[in-house]
């Protein structure tokens, strides 16, 4: 399953302009918050999470919130996400992988989402 997600950078600008650190507590973790060090980052991270609900067919919402799903760094800087045991129980997830560019004034991010009851292939 993949998911894909763009948000222009200005909107994660004017959210941490208004609200500050209060503004990404609504859609990131304390952890994730020390990640963000500056709007662009705070966009991709949004863009990832949006990308992992799509990836899951629900979008955010009662299925799979923003605190369902967290961002962390590999070593060497690669994102990387930790899922509650709702998610990976529910949608019986094995693996995901996760990439993450800007440009301009784009955040873009791509999610795969590997489930062992992926075999939904229609045949003929």
């Amino acid at each position: 399953m993949i998911g894909i997600d763009l948000i222009k950078t200005s909107r994660m600008k004017s959210l941490m302009e208004r609200f500050g650190n209060k503004g990404l507590r609504k859609f990131l973790s304390q952890e994730e918050c020390l990640l963000v060090k500056s709007y662009k980052t705070a966009a991709g991270f949004w863009a990832v999470k949006e990308a992992f609900a799509k990836a899951l067919g629900t979008g955010i919402g009662s299925e799979c919130s923003f605190y369902d799903i967290k961002i962390y760094k590999s070593e060497r800087g690669k994102p990387e996400l930790a899922l509650s045991k709702k998610i990976v129980q529910n949608f019986h997830i094995t693996d995901t992988s996760v990439s993450i560019t800007h440009d301009g004034e784009y955040a873009i991010a791509v999610v795969s989402v590997e489930s062992s009851t992926t075999n939904k292939v229609k045949q003929f």
